[in-house]
């Protein structure tokens, strides 16, 4: 049984539609359609997993949610607990981005700071969970949410009917395995890339072995793209849908963060620059390419190193 179906994603786009933002596709001078998730509620596509997730097992979510996240997942969870009335407890790394955490715990969640990686908040998420009784919300590895995170798939082949490459940002997998599920559904002979850290390339290098692997560690500037290891539906999921995976170096990544504020006036943190440049790097810089921009909750010392990045 598949893990997710078309059918999953347009039933997710319906559910969530009265919460979030169906965001445009933008010309990037010179390069690829941008997919713009950064002007997305919360400044990422995170929110569209979240409300499918929550509204789906509502009943669940009653005595409140938690949930495991670098940053961008935990705002979207926040967010969503304080639309929905519940309250929301996120787990983010030690060494979370000061911006992110503020917008956390502006949307009224709790904040608990532990571990560097993914998967070491997502045991703690898991273990509070049962402590305090709460429904705990996964950042990627749940059909929910790669259906909910899918229909910005949807939104993409209906703007670019002829689209012909999707490059998708890849941490964890949940991005990246719905909207390829999405795309491959509605038009199977679209190619669609997996955009990743060349520090934290677990999914390329997991393809090369034909199974999951772990990393050791994840270094890259792209703090949501931090993952050690995909997601085991996720896994499954790109294993069947997706063409291929590219590794992106981080001064590469900052120079797509750069050439996108200058030449498209539009701010990308570094997990949502990866796709222009991974686009770039392949030279996709035709209009039936998109390049999914996913978040833009930059951290200003960040912003000025990309400032100062090469073309």
């Amino acid at each position: 049984m598949a893990v997710v179906t078309l059918d999953d994603i347009v039933a997710a786009r319906e559910r969530i539609a009265p919460f979030i933002r169906r965001t445009p596709l933008h010309p990037l001078g010179g390069g690829p359609l941008l997919k713009l998730e950064n002007l997305q509620i919360t400044g990422s596509f995170k929110v569209r997993g979240a409300f499918n997730h929550v509204l789906a097992r509502r009943n669940e979510c009653e005595e409140g949610i938690i949930t495991a996240s670098s940053g961008n997942h935990g705002q979207a969870v926040a967010y969503v607990a304080k639309t929905l009335g519940i309250r929301a407890v996120v787990i983010v790394p030690e060494n979370v981005i000061p911006s992110k955490a503020e917008a956390i715990v502006g949307h009224g969640a709790e904040l608990i700071r532990f571990g560097r990686y993914p998967e070491d908040r997502v045991v703690k998420a898991q273990e509070l969970a049962e402590e305090r009784r709460l429904h705990y919300v996964p950042p990627y590895d749940d059909p929910l949410i790669i259906a909910g995170q899918g229909t910005a798939g949807l939104e993409i082949v209906e703007d670019c009917p002829d689209v012909e490459t999707v490059v998708v940002p890849v941490s964890g997998g949940g991005l990246l395995s719905g909207i390829a599920a999405a795309v491959k559904s509605l038009r199977p002979e679209a190619r669609v890339i997996g955009a990743e850290p060349a520090g934290a390339d677990r999914f390329a290098r997991s393809r090369q072995a034909g199974k999951p692997v772990m990393l050791e560690r994840a270094e890259t500037v792209a703090d949501g793209l931090r993952a050690l290891s995909p997601g085991r539906l996720t896994w499954e999921v790109a294993s069947e849908f997706v063409d291929e995976f590219c590794p992106v170096p981080d001064p590469a990544i900052l120079a797509a963060v750069r050439r996108v504020l200058l030449d498209a006036h539009l701010l990308l943190e570094p997990s949502g620059a990866i796709a222009v440049a991974a686009a770039l790097a392949a030279g996709l810089t035709d209009l039936a390419t998109v390049a999914v921009a996913s978040g833009g909750n930059i951290d200003p010392p960040i912003l000025l190193q990309a400032l100062q990045a090469n073309r």
